[in-house]
């Protein structure tokens, strides 16, 4: 294990603390890139009826949704140690122009496999721009600040949330679905040229390059590809399409569990990079928060998918009206994220938020069970809005709180491991929401309509007199569907027991060798070195806990005795404080250790 934790140390420190101006600028490149993710990951809800019309695949339409979290799984846990091992500026380009290239086949697809497959290559690029957005921004802005910006990113989620579902369906209602890809071309092209000219390259990865091949963990990478593979298509598929006892969905299902021991086992023993490193669940609170991350993938996902489904097949209103009361949930979260995003900065403390946010989401989940074909639309905007504001308060303040709990040299991983868990959990949730929608169908159909169990996103078109035990069974499917998400996100409430609050004001346990010559390494430094960087610091050192802070409140202690006297961080190792000032820091020091996280 120390080997590991010694490579992991050496990997280059792309750590980048920018001033706020440039912060700025470099976010700006990032919002827009996770924005037009989110467009393209939602828009597709209200297209799928029409697609699956147009392509003859209403019995296989979900897969849609399902390839593309698939893709988006297999490689967010991959994305944090690509990006420690090559550089995060050219992976996050290389994803942009991954998607660019699948939107574009997306639109050319002529049948429903075609669709598929493309759009589990679009899943892999989003899944790319979700992790290195968050890992980018890791580098360029200390903790405490991070709960602030993460917050924004929720915000321009929720933008692209609202605004993607809107553009599918005016191209619907002028156009075609396929428009909806082709527009995604050139948006992802030109965010790549923005990405190269805003993005700064930090000197840590210059010497980064295809000669780190070879510590990528292609084991786990093999393993982890062949467990999701083989346990989601039965999930989705099992009960649908495929009897549950066929030899075939049992074979996956081995196949799959198997491959799941054997990543686990790799990761624990074998990778001396491992891509999903198992020590971080030796933290409680890390481990408890990757759970909840799962849950809440499933559930919201769920949401995402299956609300248009109520909407327009239950209803039967327009795909416009549809995105328009999507927009109800999206709007608050949009909201509810910056201000949970605020409070994490201005009180470096995350628990209270995400208490509020498993409290509201599940308030909205129970409300959500009693819909039927008659709740007033205003009443269903006002509960999918309670669900908004829960999520708003959980997405962004979650990830901020994982990467409060881990040390910096996991702080990419811990941010791609939170992303897979949570496309993982979304990708069984929306697999199991699909199956819980036919089979409920299929029992609530009258006999001679059973058929219509494989038309789940769509009604064709049958006798007026029929219509209502038809929406009937339908209305039933949705509930079903809604039902399951209220105990799902009802345990992440009662989990929020075991997240404790360390603060976001953390230092790194190290032993004073390591500081030698390694620069800025602390949050405090960090922050003081984007304040100070025109050289107030030259020849200053600081070196102490006590000095940092109170250089953050504007005193400069000892400053004058210590000009020009070459007592620097390097010269200080292992040699005793001799200034009076030093003496009297040395005896307020000491306390602040019981704090380190």
């Amino acid at each position: 294990m120390g080997g590991r934790e010694d490579a992991e140390k050496g990997l280059a420190d792309q750590m980048n603390i920018l001033p706020k101006a440039q912060v700025l600028i470099v976010y700006s490149a990032l919002a827009f890139a996770l924005l037009l993710s989110f467009v393209n990951q939602n828009g597709i809800s209200v297209m799928l009826p029409k697609m699956a019309e147009e392509l003859d695949g209403q019995e296989s339409i979900s897969w849609a949704g399902t390839s593309s979290l698939i893709g988006n799984t297999v490689f967010s846990v991959l994305y944090g140690r690509l990006s420690d091992i090559f550089g995060r500026k050219g992976l996050f380009m290389s994803v942009l122009g991954v998607l660019a290239l699948a939107s574009l086949m997306c639109g050319f697809a002529q049948t429903p496999e075609m669709l598929y497959f493309f759009r589990a290559m679009a899943g892999i690029a989003d899944g790319g721009v979700m992790s290195l957005t968050m890992i980018i921004l890791s580098d360029i802005v200390t903790l405490k600040d991070r709960g602030k910006y993460q917050g924004l990113f929720g915000v321009f989620i929720g933008v692209g949330n609202v605004i993607g579902p809107f553009i599918a369906a005016a191209f619907l209602q002028l156009s075609t679905w396929r428009g909806f890809f082709f527009l995604l071309v050139p948006l992802s092209t030109i965010c790549g040229l923005i990405s190269f000219w805003l993005i700064p390259t930090p000197k840590g990865a210059q010497d980064l390059g295809l000669k780190n091949v070879g510590k990528i963990d292609f084991a786990g990478l093999f393993c982890s590809t062949t467990a999701i593979i083989f346990i989601l298509i039965p999930i989705s598929g099992g009960g649908s399409y495929f009897p549950w006892e066929s030899p075939m969905i049992i074979s996956m299902l081995v196949i799959g569990g198997l491959a799941l021991i054997a990543f686990l086992y790799v990761e624990w023993k074998v990778a001396y990079l491992p891509m999903f490193p198992l020590n971080i669940f030796r933290n409680k609170v890390a481990a408890v928060l990757l759970l909840q991350s799962a849950l809440m993938g499933a559930a919201y996902q769920s949401y995402l998918y299956y609300l248009p489904v109520y909407f327009q097949n239950v209803r039967q209103w327009t795909s416009i009206s549809s995105a328009a009361l999507t927009a109800a949930m999206v709007g608050t979260q949009a909201t509810f994220s910056f201000l949970g995003g605020q409070y994490m900065t201005r009180m470096n403390r995350y628990g209270e938020v995400i208490w509020v946010g498993f409290g509201l989401w599940t308030l909205g989940t129970g409300l959500a069970c009693m819909f039927d074909r008659k709740t007033h639309p205003a009443v269903i905007a006002v509960v999918i809005s309670v669900v908004g504001a829960g999520v708003g308060c959980i997405f962004q303040p979650t990830l901020v709180a994982i990467q409060a709990n881990c040390s910096n040299a996991q702080r990419a991983v811990a941010i791609s491991n939170r992303n897979f868990c949570r496309c993982m959990g979304g990708a069984i949730g929306l697999a199991v929401s699909a199956t819980i929608l036919q089979q409920v169908l299929k029992a609530s159909l009258p006999s001679h309509y059973s058929f219509l169990a494989g038309s789940t996103y769509s009604v064709p078109a049958i006798p007026e007199q029929d219509m209502e035990l038809v929406l009937n069974a339908y209305m039933k499917a949705s509930r079903g569907v809604f039902i399951l998400q209220a105990p799902i996100i009802g345990l992440c409430f009662i989990l929020c027991v075991f997240v404790k609050d360390n603060g976001l004001v953390k230092e790194e346990p190290r032993d004073p060798e390591s500081r030698v010559g390694t620069g800025l390494t602390t949050d405090t430094e960090c922050e003081l070195a984007g304040k100070e960087r025109q050289g107030s610091r030259i020849g200053t050192g600081f070196t102490t806990d006590t000095e940092c802070e109170l250089m953050s409140k504007g005193e400069r202690p000892g400053m004058e005795s210590r000009l020009g006297t070459g007592v620097t961080t390097e010269s200080r190792v292992g040699t005793a404080m001799t200034t009076e000032t030093e003496k009297s820091l040395q005896n307020v020091q000491q306390p602040r250790d019981d704090i380190r996280v």
